[in-house]
């Protein structure tokens, strides 16, 4: 995923080529998320409006004098203040691995499901971060949707064997025992899934913010992104692997990098799946 974000990078490239020998236009300007912001920039511009109207005519190159000056706001995402990008990187490299680790213990349509709490969890944060105001009939939706994700995870706690074969010569207690494993561990992995909404959501939130206080390209955001994430993800397989995945009881385990270079690179399917993963991504 995240070297497929990275790939961004060529296309800013390119971008930057094509505005530099084509096109002169300027590139991407944060958008106004609310009236009182366009008009506060419309007073702005009214101000600095010169007195003379000839002052324009006499201009050398002929453009407008009427210009809003900077504000520290645009300058978030210069210098090292782009390092703040490597936020909302961290939350999807958390989000992402608590909901890989969910989908291990519970059926796939219920995963899928479960990640409808997305949208409760970014329409809170809107409200607490960003002072949005969420209208009455989206407060009902987003309690429609938490309804239907309880409903989800309840069935997938009720009937986790569904798909369980009866061990031949089991008795019943022991069956009834693996069926309250399987039960536990489905709320685990439902509960898993649900709380890697809270990292995602804050990850859209964190990027909302910083896009809407600067005039960065949001392709250049995901860019940046590619690489934090990539640089946190690496750093953080190599500690795992010399600290677990080659010890005798770490071999051959989701630790193991060279374990899992060797199935990663040895499966012609899994490699071309993964490529094609990184295109459709970038």
């Amino acid at each position: 995923m995240f070297v497929g974000e990275m790939g961004c990078w060529l296309v800013v490239g390119l971008m930057s080529l094509w505005r530099r020998y084509v096109s002169k236009d300027t590139g991407y300007e944060a958008v106004h998320t609310s009236e009182a912001d366009a008009d506060a920039d419309a007073a702005s511009i009214r101000s600095t409006e010169p007195l003379n109207p000839s002052a324009d005519a006499n201009n050398t190159n002929g453009s407008s004098s009427r210009r809003v000056k900077p504000t520290p706001s645009e300058a978030t995402l210069s210098g090292f203040r782009v390092l703040l990008l490597s936020l909302p990187a961290i939350c999807d490299i958390l989000g992402t691995t608590l909901m890989n680790a969910g989908l291990l213990l519970v059926a796939a349509s219920i995963y899928q499901m479960t990640r409808g709490a997305l949208v409760l969890f970014v329409g809170l944060f809107s409200v607490l971060f960003l002072k949005r105001r969420l209208h009455l009939f989206q407060w009902v939706s987003l309690v429609g949707v938490v309804l239907g994700v309880a409903v989800v995870g309840l069935a997938g706690a009720i009937w986790p064997d569904q798909q369980k074969k009866k061990i031949p010569g089991g008795g019943d207690s022991a069956h009834a025992d693996d069926v309250s494993a399987d039960a536990l561990l489905a709320i685990v992995g439902v509960l898993m899934i649900a709380g890697a909404q809270i990292f995602t959501a804050t990850q859209f939130v964190l990027e909302e913010y910083l896009l809407e206080r600067s005039t960065i390209d949001p392709i250049r955001v995901v860019g940046w992104e590619g690489i934090f994430g990539f640089s946190v993800t690496l750093l953080g397989m190599i500690v795992l692997h010399f600290a677990i995945g080659r010890t005798d009881q770490g071999k051959y385990g989701p630790f193991d990098m060279v374990e899992g270079w060797k199935q990663w690179t040895g499966n012609p399917q899994v490699l071309l799946s993964s490529f094609l993963i990184m295109i459709s991504i970038g």
